[in-house]
């Protein structure tokens, strides 16, 4: 009974490794008819991790091998956010009424959930009538058509303040948000993004300005995950968050910090050099680097490289950058 084991075991193994080597001699003629005609779906992916591993085992032979160890588990990393849905969700679970000097008005908030994704973090905002009222505007300025059939809540002239009227509005202008978010030329427009990110970073660059590196960090920290969810097919337009959050931790005196954050910065300028961040960041980072005790080399390379092609130019400091941003 043994021997047959034995030769059970051996066959199975032989069959493994003949398919392997079918695998590996694929002609690409072969390669095309075996991959299916639509993009492979996030759920296929997960039902065949062996059929993965080999992929990713075969494109380390492409041109991305030349990348090091930390930036091909980046790029990775990103293929891999990109194959799954993303969705954002709003709720509006609770208000509050604000009393200040001789103005009344009530505070929604607004609490934005990703779905779809491994990420489960969530994006806490307030926001007041006005603020969606200035939103409606807004998009019925550059999007009449898409807006033509969107219901916006009025105001009435009395009982702005009661119960009622608050829970109409908190469930109206949840469907509000999610309609919106729903067309896709509207969620990715700048006047979308400014209403549910831009009143916090005005205060964290404020914060900044003044000197309250502790204040502004804590709200850049909060809101660089909204923006990320948000611009999700822009990545550069976080990069000024990205380093506003690098300058507060560098004037704290958190050096390692201040380098991971500068990292994030710059994978999302590796092809857009003409940023201007791209020089005041590559500077930064070597001054980092150097401290740090990490390779400052490469990026001094990319810093030379970058001069030898561009004008001198008169160039601020990654901290004149960000605190001229919201000004």
């Amino acid at each position: 009974m043994d021997q047959d084991l034995h030769c059970i075991a051996e066959r199975e193994l032989l069959e493994g490794v003949s398919g392997i080597a079918t695998f590996s001699t694929m002609s690409p003629s072969d390669e095309e008819q075996n991959q299916p005609k639509a993009e492979i779906s996030c759920q296929v992916r997960k039902e065949n991790p062996e059929k993965d591993d080999l992929q990713d085992s075969n494109a380390s032979l492409s041109p991305n091998s030349l990348m090091t160890t930390k930036e091909l588990q980046e790029y990775w990393r990103n293929e891999k956010r990109q194959c799954r849905q993303v969705k954002l969700l709003f709720e509006i679970p609770s208000t509050r009424i604000v009393e200040h000097h001789f103005s009344k008005y009530v505070m929604y908030k607004i609490i934005v959930l990703q779905t779809g994704s491994f990420d489960s973090n969530k994006s806490v905002i307030e926001r007041r009538y006005s603020d969606f009222e200035k939103l409606h505007r807004n998009l019925l300025e550059e999007f009449s058509e898409e807006m033509e059939d969107v219901t916006f809540p009025k105001k009435t002239l009395t009982g702005n303040f009661t119960e009622e009227i608050i829970n109409e509005r908190k469930l109206a202008f949840k469907d509000y948000l999610r309609l919106l978010y729903s067309m896709k030329y509207i969620r990715r427009s700048k006047k979308f993004i400014d209403f549910l990110t831009r009143p916090e970073l005005q205060e964290a660059y404020g914060c900044l300005r003044g000197g309250q590196y502790t204040k502004a960090l804590e709200i850049l920290l909060e809101v660089i995950g909204l923006q990320e969810r948000l611009t999700r097919g822009n990545p550069v337009s976080v990069v000024p968050t990205l380093c506003a959050i690098m300058v507060c931790h560098k004037d704290l005196e958190n050096p390692a910090s201040a380098f991971e954050y500068g990292e994030k910065a710059l994978s999302r300028l590796c092809v857009h050099t003409s940023h201007r961040y791209y020089m005041p960041l590559l500077e930064t980072m070597i001054t980092l680097a150097y401290e740090l005790g990490k390779d400052f080399l490469s990026l001094q390379e990319k810093l030379e490289e970058w001069k030898a092609k561009k004008d001198p130019v008169r160039v601020f400091t990654l901290k004149e950058l960000a605190v001229r941003e919201y000004v």
